[in-house]
């Protein structure tokens, strides 16, 4: 049985909560540990079991206003297990890239990850 989740925020690493009844992650804040793998391994793991077990409509949403390197390879391992999601539940995914409208390298780094990829990724700005 798959369990929510939640894990707190911190200077470096953005908070994360999952919501099994509604398929709903959403992942906030600023995004630079010293081991990006390590803080993200078990989210990686939390959606493998949700595709596993739920096989059902899930929506992601992602608010990091900064991130490094590490983090944004995590960034794209997310976006890959999302991908393949999206391919063997037929579309069955829709994320959202929040970000401060006045700022533009967040936009263009989100919108640079997803380049190529053909599932829902709606970008949202919003301001502070």
């Amino acid at each position: 049985m798959i369990y929510n989740m939640m894990l707190e925020r911190t200077k470096t690493t953005p908070g994360v909560t999952t919501h099994v009844e509604d398929g709903i992650v959403e992942i906030e804040g600023e995004f630079y540990p010293e081991d990006a793998v390590a803080f993200f391994t078990p989210i990686s793991e939390w959606l493998s079991a949700f595709m596993a077990e739920e096989k059902r409509f899930l929506t992601v949403h992602i608010r990091l206003t900064y991130f490094n390197t590490s983090a944004s390879k995590c960034v794209m391992d997310l976006f890959d297990q999302l991908q393949s999601y999206h391919y063997v539940s037929g579309g069955a995914v829709e994320t959202y890239w929040h970000y401060q409208e006045d700022d533009e390298d967040i936009l263009e780094q989100g919108k640079e990850m997803i380049d190529g990829m053909d599932m829902k990724i709606f970008f949202m700005p919003y301001s502070v």
